[in-house]
């Protein structure tokens, strides 16, 4: 519904009811009035505060960095990442439990259905050759404490677990770069898409003057009429490629916000602009290579993984090793008849301590197998590592080519573009004065377009280029 201004609903009225009181001139008909004032009010606070008549959200300005922050609090990858995060956390609690105290405590209690019975021998002076020996209830309470004191699996297990959660640190590293990354090439997106809408209408009203001077030299009889067709058709053969740009920006501004975590119905406005990255590179392969390895999540998490493979080898060869634990127990039991209260039963306590010692001495070839496939384990993830490697060092030499490729491209076309504005400007000028031909003009439009189109490309390219070669070093692209 439409906001409908106060004072606009106060005039309509107090016009309403001055018509009324003309018409009326009874004191049934005052009451009437007043009545239908007191409606009108009601009426007027109400459109005031209904929802519908509230204001439409003011549309948002968002620089890059905004929109990685954005993105970073509203991830779902960063979300299960940091889950996965504190599962790792969790499981190394988990492993330490097999070394810390173990307590336990029970009660018990029986019902006697049917007594258990003694039997005697004839001859052993009871009057009956048959003893009960149970009671009609029974009941235990107990607690059991059992400590181990030398378990090397146990700690060879504690040790992979805190591997794991390395290993989880670097995957979340690794989620955080990949979140950031594809926002940032979002951003990219738009920005790109919204200034190849500015090119085509500025491309526009070029020819749109043209037409203009086209017509003007026609009437003067300078021109042909075969030239103000051209310009009208140059005009409109540039719409469709405008209507298609715009639906360019609107489909990646779509994209944008999905990344981001917006919803699509949120109106945005991107307040950066198209200009390369200030981000400090490294001039070679080679420095470039070091810093990949130090830095990027995918190797660390594969060298974290061949240290936990390496300690899945010492637990599998620690089962041969004994095991060696002490233990103590607190026992209170009781036993009594229908017709005698709890109160009145005695619970005796018993109490005992001990130590337990056991070795495997022959388990079928189990603990030999189980290092066994630690080891090949161990070396699968050692054959993948080095696969990695190299295949950063081979993404590396090709992020460092397209980075140095748009520079180049950026140089050369920021110094064609102010050569092609210039033929342009004289080619008009010849036209105006009818000494240049139709051809030549619009040869110097497309050469004045392209050369925008191929700096506008070339920008896009070095943000990309920049962009994923942070990626590959191992950097989290976060701006500062």
């Amino acid at each position: 519904m439409r906001c409908i201004p106060f004072f606009n609903v106060m005039r309509f009225t107090e016009s309403f009811l001055y018509r009324s009181f003309l018409t009326q001139a009874s004191t049934k008909s005052n009451r009437f009035l007043r009545l239908l004032r007191m409606i009108f009010i009601v009426l007027v606070l109400t459109l005031l505060t209904s929802p519908s008549s509230a204001a439409p959200a003011a549309t948002s300005a968002i620089t890059l960095e905004d929109a990685v922050r954005l993105g970073l609090e509203k991830s779902r990858a960063l979300a299960i990442a940091r889950l996965d995060r504190d599962m790792a956390g969790q499981k190394i609690r988990q492993t330490w439990s097999t070394v810390l105290p173990q307590i336990t405590t029970g009660v018990t209690y029986t019902r006697t259905l049917k007594p258990s019975v003694l039997l005697l021998p004839p001859d052993s002076g009871f009057p009956s050759s048959e003893l009960e020996t149970s009671s009609d209830n029974a009941a235990r309470a107990s607690i059991d404490v059992r400590q181990p004191l030398f378990n090397a699996a146990a700690f060879a297990g504690i040790r992979a677990a805190s591997l794991v959660r390395k290993i989880s640190d670097e995957a979340y590293r690794g989620a955080e770069a990949t979140v950031v990354t594809d926002i940032k090439l979002a951003y990219f997106d738009v920005l790109i898409s919204q200034e190849q809408v500015k090119l085509l209408e500025q491309s526009i009203l070029r020819w749109e003057q043209s037409r203009k001077d086209t017509r003007a030299m026609f009437r003067q009889g300078v021109a042909a009429d075969i030239d103000t067709l051209k310009a009208y058709l140059s005009v409109e053969n540039l719409r469709p490629d405008l209507l298609q740009a715009q639906h360019r920006v609107a489909i990646s501004m779509t994209k944008l916000k999905n990344a981001i975590g917006l919803p699509v119905d949120t109106p945005v406005m991107l307040s950066s602009s198209l200009k390369p990255l200030i981000s400090k590179l490294p001039a070679d392969l080679g420095t470039a290579y070091g810093e990949a390895l130090d830095a990027r999540p995918e190797l660390r998490q594969l060298v974290y993984q061949v240290q936990a493979e390496g300690e899945n080898i010492n637990a599998a060869r620690a089962e041969r090793f004994p095991l060696f634990s002490a233990f103590g127990s607190l026992e209170s039991q009781t036993a009594f008849n229908d017709g005698v209260r709890v109160a009145d039963s005695r619970w005796p306590l018993s109490a005992s301590v001990g130590l337990q010692l056991s070795m495997p001495l022959f388990t079928g070839y189990r603990i030999s197998a189980q290092v066994e496939q630690a080891k090949i384990g161990q070396l699968q993830t050692r054959a993948r590592l080095e696969d990695l490697k190299a295949t950063v060092q081979a993404e590396l030499e090709i992020r460092l080519s397209n980075v140095q490729d748009s520079k180049k491209r950026i140089e050369v076309q920021s110094k064609t573009i102010g050569v092609a504005e210039r033929s342009y400007k004289i080619s008009a000028l010849r036209f105006k004065e009818g000494i240049g031909s139709r051809l030549e003009l619009t040869d110097a439009e497309l050469q004045l377009n392209k050369a925008k189109t191929n700096y506008l490309q070339a920008v896009y390219d070095n943000l990309v280029a920049t962009t994923q070669l942070e990626k590959a070093l191992g950097r989290s692209g976060l701006l500062q």
